[in-house]
């Protein structure tokens, strides 16, 4: 997954007008989390390695180095003053987009399979065997469960269509059902997808993502009633569950709250959004993307000033990422062993120092159990080291620049800091009142750090 900032240079021959210049400003990959009783009170550990949060959490190290060169008084890429004391805003035709070479776990993933496919409504990735379980924390290739598990009938956690029982009683094997059969493709490389009714719908393809606990659960029955559709979802685990959202829950929540964070809102005048999702060549639905990236809060309202929803452009490749599960399946020989996610999650970004950051287990990777309290054991993109980047911002400033939520004694935790963004929580309130009541808040004792 990763990041883009589009450019558009706007010259004064009307030939240069609309010449998009794009900069990759941060990359991320990762398949895991870790469990809830592993989270730290300190902010050093990171929770959700998955490839969208890791991307994500890079571009902030980005904005925030940006935000540190514009309050210098160096010229930002990306910033410009505002008329707001203290305040940011995005330089004229700047924008940003994200990438993801599979679609997002959880409610995008659940995939409406179909006997007649469209263009954009599923993807002919070779059988849709590999796609669903992104999810966890040990999300693991089908080659790997098939190995594990080799004669088990009906086991949720596989990642291709299960077994569908029939009426007298026995299973029926997905590889004699109606999968997704190719098609032809338009030539060019990004599609969107047009908003026909589609056929009958036999199955949907599974996400590995759990209902948040104290809601509606999934039916699990067979064929397309084994899942309920537009529910909030926890990325699983084979150990202990976690309390980390899917990555469609959060493209949701950042596409009304913007993806820059409550300590960056100190300093923005106006949320940051996406303006364009690209999903890689993989299994896929427009519909499905839409109903869990957008569609989930477009009846949020009373939103406050610099705070609006968001509807980026949802567009598909046409090129597959040549390291992705199905192309490992592809790849892959007898004799060589199982195939299965690398345990660590890479994080590369835009910045001066250290643009590379390798974790596994929510530290550094290569790190000692005997020296995973010091600060060398820490990831860049955990939550302690983004504050004390804040904070390192912050004594920057000159004092009479400060932005006015700043002015302040009382500031001292991260909790503090993050409750200060009082436009930030109001629409986060209203997200969560609106949308998603059973959003599950963090714990304030894993939030009091310095």
């Amino acid at each position: 997954m990763y990041l883009k900032v589009v450019r558009r240079i706007c010259g004064q021959m009307q030939l240069q007008r609309g010449r998009a210049e794009m900069e990759v400003v941060s990359m991320g990959t990762g398949t895991k989390c870790i469990g809830q009783a592993a989270m730290s009170p300190r902010g050093d550990v990171l929770n959700d390695s998955h490839a969208e949060v890791i991307a994500r959490r890079g571009c902030v190290r980005y904005l925030m180095e940006e935000l540190h060169k514009a309050v210098g008084g160096r010229s930002s890429a990306v910033f410009r003053p505002s008329d707001q004391r203290g305040r940011w805003k995005l330089q004229p035709g700047v924008s940003f987009v994200f990438f993801t070479s599979h679609t997002p776990c959880g409610d995008a993933s659940i995939i409406p399979v179909t006997d007649s496919l469209q263009p954009g409504q599923a993807q002919p990735c070779h059988p849709v065997t590999p796609v669903a379980n992104r999810g966890g924390t040990d999300a693991g290739s089908s080659l790997k469960r098939k190995a594990e598990e080799p004669n088990e009938g009906r086991n949720s956690k596989l990642p291709h269509l299960e077994e569908q029982e029939t009426k007298d009683g026995g299973s029926e094997n997905p590889e004699d059902r109606n999968e997704a059969k190719p098609h032809p493709r338009a030539p060019s490389e990004l599609q969107t997808d047009s908003a026909e009714e589609r056929p009958q719908i036999p199955d949907v393809l599974r996400t590995g993502a759990k209902c948040v606990p104290g809601g509606p659960a999934d039916p699990r029955l067979s064929g397309p009633g084994y899942h309920s559709a537009g529910l909030l979802r926890v990325k699983p685990g084979r150990g202990e569950p976690t309390v980390s959202l899917s990555c469609s829950d959060k493209l949701c929540r950042w596409g009304v709250l913007g993806f820059q964070g409550a300590l960056l809102s100190h300093y923005l005048e106006e949320a940051l959004y996406f303006s364009t999702v690209v999903v890689g060549k993989c299994p896929y639905s427009a519909g499905a993307m839409r109903r869990a990236v957008i569609d989930r809060c477009s009846h949020v309202s009373e939103l406050p000033s610099g705070f609006s929803l968001c509807s980026p452009v949802l567009l598909q490749s046409s090129l597959e990422f040549p390291f992705s599960q199905n192309q490992a399946r592809l790849q892959h020989r007898p004799g060589q062993g199982r195939v299965s996610p690398c345990g660590a999650a890479i994080s590369w970004c835009n910045v001066t120092e250290q643009p590379l950051d390798v974790t596994a287990n929510g530290f550094k990777h290569g790190v000692t159990k005997k020296a995973l309290n010091a600060p060398a054991a820490r990831s860049r993109l955990c939550k302690l080291e983004l504050f004390h980047s804040f904070l390192t911002l912050v004594k920057t400033t000159d004092p009479s620049s400060l932005p006015d939520s700043l002015r302040t004694a009382e500031l001292k935790t991260y909790w503090d800091y993050k409750q200060a963004s009082q436009p930030y929580q109001q629409a986060w309130q209203q997200l969560c009142r609106q949308a998603f009541p059973l959003w599950p808040r963090s714990d304030r004792s894993l939030l009091l750090f310095q």
